[in-house]
């Protein structure tokens, strides 16, 4: 049982024996620093149920915790707080209980409990990755590593848009223009080069609009007429016909785009457990149409098409299948979501990491689901974020003016190694052992800087910014990671003996810290926030770099003290390690 559980239920005895009263929950913060102790009880809220003084209340239940609470060894109480002072004994053995254990705050799954699928990156295969896919990435991940953090069973999945008119786009612009062109023959990265025939299209159709505006037609009438743009209306219907000159050219391109993601993925450190095509899924829900017709939740309109009416629920009505019988998105996703618990049926629930312009569609595609009568539909949830914006505005692929995610990478890393040489500490390095920690350094900014707000939330990203080695950034934890490790290679003594010694406050205040470790990964988990994860860690930094500046480590006379605060710090970085590992960041073991 964790200290405040424990608490917890010592503060409703104490309430219940001395007021009578039955107490369902008692709130707790963290003492303030201008007053003794280490864990508050709020008393206002027991004021509901309990009448009297809040001060006279918080001396009644410190009194009586302080007699029945081992751990308990004294306490004052400011106005409506009651401040708890714990025993050295108890944080002296909690650490003992953890410093070995390198799987400290991880949990393992129970061998019945569900799993959780997470989606994530989901592209579109006409374009390479950009930053909005990049935070997308990062955030997808890192919940699906939390979530295994907390003891569930995890799958990692994408679904791959490589199907539609934009897809064709590219491939009539390449065809056009290409010349027969490949990644080979041009040294580019597959997703590149089919990328920069999108925006070769847009240029193209923009000149054939305009061409026509000038002849006399509306532009509106002109933006449907563009012959480009019928001849890519005409690609699509091949396509999905079969044909096998149009499906030959469509392999070929998304092959090159494919091996461009991956080297992509690759480069973020991302992974997947399975891939879902859209070209797969497009028509998976078209029987679960004629199931919700027969069951009464759709509905079919005079012109043949199909719909659900989710006014009673506060929505709309929301077409499933079109007048000529083919699907939507909404029959698409309602078809994929259902595969996947058939493919994986140990499966209980879903996290869709998609952006919030999509949330309504989200909101949606649950509750049809729900209706349709599927248990694990209420296990659904969308893990909506905000967009990712420059300093120069917003982005826009077809017109080519998208941060690319590799151009990000390699300037990320560029930028670390211009940094690191500046401040001159790599005396000894080999050119490669540079490249390396360059790569650790501004991975780990780019992905700190985004992971560390909450996903709610729009980021304005400014790479300078975030490769900082001062404040609350990647490379400033990552470079307290390396001290601790130059600590650790100067102790030359054994580490691996149990020591109890009265504590220094700094001591104390870290231990507090490591304590809350476990409930902040289950937080996170909870809440799909990694930001709780990165924001905890930044917050442990801090309070090492404190510890660090006021308690001498190896340079103290005693030697238990020299052995405790090696242990401490040892398991600090541990901790940092494994914070880090979750939200996909890497800790070097020097800067």
């Amino acid at each position: 049982m964790s200290l405040q559980a424990s608490l917890s239920y010592q503060v409703k005895q104490a309430v219940f024996k001395s007021f009578n009263i039955e107490l369902e929950t008692v709130e707790f913060q963290a003492t303030r620093k201008e007053f003794a102790g280490d864990v508050t009880v709020v008393i206002f809220p027991m004021l509901k149920f309990v009448k009297g003084n809040p001060v006279q209340i918080g001396e009644t239940i410190g009194n009586y915790l302080v007699a029945h609470v081992e751990e308990v060894k004294a306490f004052n109480v400011v106005k409506g707080f009651l401040n708890v002072e714990i025993s050295d004994t108890y944080y002296i053995n909690f650490f003992n209980n953890i410093k070995d254990n390198e799987n400290y705050g991880f949990m393992l799954p129970k061998a019945d409990d569900k799993a959780i699928m997470v989606e994530y990156s989901s592209p579109n295969t006409n374009k390479p990755l950009h930053l909005g896919h990049v935070r997308n990435n990062l955030l997808g991940y890192s919940v699906a590593e939390i979530l295994k953090a907390s003891g569930k069973k995890v799958y990692k999945t994408q679904i791959i848009n490589d199907r539609g008119i934009h897809i064709c786009k590219s491939m009539l612009a390449w065809k056009r223009f290409g010349k027969g062109e490949t990644p080979k023959s041009t040294g580019l990265k597959g997703d590149k080069l089919v990328g920069n025939y999108y925006v070769k299209f847009d240029q193209e159709y923009k000149k054939e609009v305009e061409a026509l505006v000038a002849d006399g037609f509306s532009v509106e009438g002109a933006k449907t007429m563009a012959p480009i743009l019928l001849e890519a209306q005409q690609m699509l219907l091949k396509w999905e016909a079969g044909d096998k000159d149009t499906v030959a050219l469509w392999n070929m391109m998304n092959g090159w785009v494919y091996e461009g993601f991956n080297e992509t993925y690759k480069n973020m450190g991302v992974d997947f457990d399975t891939l879902y095509y859209e070209s797969d899924t497009y028509l998976l829900g078209k029987e679960f149409v004629v199931e919700g017709l027969k069951s009464g939740v759709f509905v079919q309109e005079d012109d043949g098409s199909v719909w659900c009416d989710l006014t009673e629920d506060g929505l709309d009505k929301k077409i499933v299948q079109r007048s000529d019988g083919t699907a939507v998105y909404m029959t698409q996703d309602i078809g994929t979501a259902i595969q996947r618990i058939k493919d994986f049926p140990d499966v209980g629930g879903m996290v869709y990491t998609v952006g919030n312009e999509q949330d309504y569609h989200f909101q949606v595609l649950f509750l049809i689901l729900k209706k349709l009568g599927f248990e694990w539909a209420k296990n659904l949830y969308h893990l909506s974020y905000g967009m990712v914006d420059l300093p120069s505005g917003k982005m826009k692929s077809r017109e080519g003016t998208v941060v690319d995610a590799d151009d990000l990478i390699d300037e990320m890393v560029s930028t670390a190694g211009e940094i690191s040489e500046e401040l001159g500490k790599l005396d000894g390095y080999s050119k490669e052992e540079k490249q390396s920690l360059y790569k650790t350094i501004g991975l780990g900014a780019l992905k700190y800087y985004i992971l560390k707000v909450d996903p709610k939330k729009r980021i304005l990203f400014d790479p300078k910014e975030s490769i900082d080695f001062q404040g609350n950034t990647g490379p400033f934890i990552q470079y307290t990671y390396a001290r601790i490790q130059a600590i650790l290679r100067k102790a030359d003594f054994d580490l691996d003996v149990h020591i109890e010694i009265p504590l220094h406050l700094k001591e104390k205040e870290l231990l507090k810290q490591l304590e809350l470790f476990p409930e902040v990964i289950q937080n996170a988990a909870s809440q799909h926030s990694p930001a709780l994860v990165a924001n905890y860690t930044y917050d442990l930094v801090k309070e090492f770099n404190s510890f660090y500046q006021n308690v001498s480590i190896l340079g103290t006379d005693n030697l238990d003290e020299k052995i405790f605060r090696v242990q401490l710090s040892k398991k600090v970085a541990s901790t940092i390690k494994n914070a880090f590992g979750i939200l996909g960041i890497e800790v070097p073991e020097r800067m």
